[in-house]
């Protein structure tokens, strides 16, 4: 029995290639160069401006050679091949591993043709929503959550459909809501995973993926995995695992410099598929068109991408430290509390922290006061649809002293509430 491909939107044009067009796929196929009449690239005619990359030929993809330097890239750190980084005692090491190191061994490499550069995973979103939804259907995204996915599925004329993660001392996917709701409705083309999430920081935990994955078969749906806080582990609840590569369902794996450099201007993303061949070769074609509408990766960077990825390791190494170090300063905070009724939501992984406090205190009026008294302002629960009131959320990437100052005055007007 075949594998069900998932529905595609009918935006994107993918009819059989004219005449001319099949004549020069030919030509192309049989190692025939063409002279061609019509070619308007000034970098083909030797006009390209002094110090800029000395050819640009437009790869709807990204240029090959920088989506070659990123396969072996990602291999290498499947592989776990220099990409071991030491961190926090707590976290469960899989099976075969050395403890205290977060790993996955990949059965293959990564295909170079089965990437696609972008200028973010921001556009990266903007594309397979696209691909995946006409106007008016929907992708289920996970709640709490950062508001992005809903504000460009609303730039897209997609629904964002939010679907619960509970917490019981830890968080977790509730599967049952997400299978109801397929059952309900028959316009959802994906299940978007961010793996771990924001803010909450929770990675998806083995059982309900697997669930997950059935219900994307049953129903035909796409996954898109944001991995762009996967390799920031804090305190997982068990030992995380990439959902990009996975096979049995279409699947994009998202990631970036943004997290991995810790550099959002450098303004380089990516799109990795995979899944069951068939589907594959129909999402592909209608992703080259797409990409091949917007060809959003500049030349001058491109050409950097391969020396950057170098770096990955020694900034990964910065940015966990930073995080770790101040994860550490703000459980001694807490435990000096002068109320004690502020605690910490436990943080599996990536940037950002959760803080609990009783309900009876409004968010509003917290930040409010933190602003007028202190100078200093936050990010309430209800800016990522928390459950209830009662929460805020704080950036572990700031230096040490600011950090133990910020956190201090924080806990300070929480306690000066309830004394």
């Amino acid at each position: 029995m075949a594998e069900p491909i998932p529905r595609f939107s009918h935006r994107v044009p993918v009819g059989e290639p004219n005449p001319i067009i099949a004549a020069q796929n030919a030509a192309k196929a049989a190692g025939r160069p063409l002279y061609q009449l019509n070619d308007s690239n000034p970098t083909h005619h030797g006009l390209t401006l002094e110090g800029m990359p000395p050819r640009y030929d437009a790869e709807p993809r990204g240029q090959s050679f920088a989506r070659r330097a990123l396969a072996e890239f990602l291999t290498r750190r499947a592989r776990n091949q220099g990409f071991d980084l030491p961190v926090p005692d707590c976290v469960p090491a899989p099976d075969g591993a050395a403890a205290g190191m977060v790993s996955v061994l990949a059965p293959e490499p990564v295909d170079p043709d089965d990437l696609y550069l972008a200028s973010s995973t921001s556009e990266a979103y903007s594309w397979l929503m696209k691909l995946l939804c006409d106007p008016g259907e929907a992708v289920l995204c996970p709640t709490p959550g950062y508001p992005l996915i809903p504000s460009i599925g609303g730039l897209e004329n997609v629904e964002a459909v939010p679907y619960p993660l509970r917490y019981d001392g830890s968080w977790y996917i509730d599967v049952d809501w997400i299978a109801r709701v397929l059952n309900e409705r028959d316009d959802i083309r994906a299940l978007i995973l961010v793996n771990p999430n924001n803010p909450t920081g929770s990675y998806t935990g083995r059982s309900d993926y697997e669930r997950l994955v059935e219900l994307c078969r049953e129903h035909r749906l796409a996954i898109i995995a944001d991995e762009v806080f996967f390799d920031f582990a804090l305190e997982p609840a068990h030992a995380p695992f990439r959902v990009a590569g996975e096979k049995r369902v279409l699947t994009f794996g998202l990631d970036g410099f943004s997290k991995l450099l810790a550099a959002p201007h450098a303004k380089v993303g990516w799109i990795q598929m995979s899944g069951p061949d068939e589907a594959m070769a129909e999402a592909k074609k209608r992703l080259d068109v797409i990409s091949d509408d917007y060809l959003p990766m500049s030349g001058i960077l491109a050409e950097r991408i391969p020396g950057l990825l170098e770096r990955v390791p020694d900034q990964l190494r910065r940015t966990r430290e930073r995080t770790v170090d101040n994860l550490r300063i703000l459980k001694d905070l807490l435990a000096c509390s002068r109320s004690g009724v502020t605690t910490l939501l436990r943080p599996e992984g990536g940037w950002n922290v959760l803080l609990r406090f009783p309900g009876s205190l409004d968010e509003n009026d917290l930040v409010d006061t933190m602003i007028r008294e202190q100078g200093i302002t936050a990010q309430p629960g209800y800016f990522f649809d928390m459950p209830a009131n009662g929460y805020v959320c704080a950036s572990l990437l700031s230096c040490p002293a600011d950090f133990r100052k910020g956190m201090t005055a924080l806990l300070d007007v929480i306690d000066g509430f309830f004394e």
